[in-house]
């Protein structure tokens, strides 16, 4: 497994904010609803792919009273074959409702599996910046996938974007 890093340079809100309306009118290569419902999960060419609820993180341990600052958007990928996944992920904080979200940041990830079936859960740690000083942070993810088959150099086209359910992280 290979994962692009995430700059973690603060950017400041407004900046962050903007880039929410680019989303929603596809400017990274698919459209991205906000106010999309959770789904459970997408499944494409023999693999299924679901953004799970975010949790708390403190580096080691799970703990949401001891450290409220980390967030692990996890994701769940079951494969049967010989299959190579590549995984888009958009890590949001913000209200459901709100019209003011923040990008914590955006991640690829490629995963290989076997000729058996075979599943994994994929880890995204990052830090959940407190926005609201008066309330606690909700925080979701965006995935969106593509699969090969075999060795070859032919993918799927990229799944729709798919919204995990909303975590709040007590800040």
């Amino acid at each position: 497994m290979s994962i692009t890093p995430t700059i973690n340079k603060q950017r400041p809100l407004w900046a962050r904010a903007a880039l929410i309306p680019a989303l929603g009118l596809g400017l990274l290569g698919a459209p991205v609803a906000l106010a999309a419902p959770a789904n459970a999960s997408t499944s494409e060419h023999g693999c299924t792919v679901d953004p799970l609820k975010p949790t708390t993180h403190d580096g080691s341990t799970w703990d949401p009273w001891r450290d409220s600052t980390h967030a692990d958007f996890r994701i769940q990928v079951d494969c049967s074959g010989d299959k190579t996944v590549e995984i888009r992920q958009l890590r949001v904080a913000g209200g459901d409702g709100s019209r003011h979200h923040a990008i914590l940041g955006f991640s690829t990830f490629w995963e290989s599996f076997d000729h058996g079936s075979d599943s994994v859960t994929l880890h995204s740690p990052d830090r959940v910046p407190n926005l609201d000083r008066h309330h606690s942070e909700e925080v979701f993810q965006f995935v969106s996938f593509r699969v090969r088959s075999g060795h070859g150099d032919h993918w799927s086209d990229w799944t729709d974007w798919e919204k995990s359910d909303v975590a709040t992280i007590h800040g």
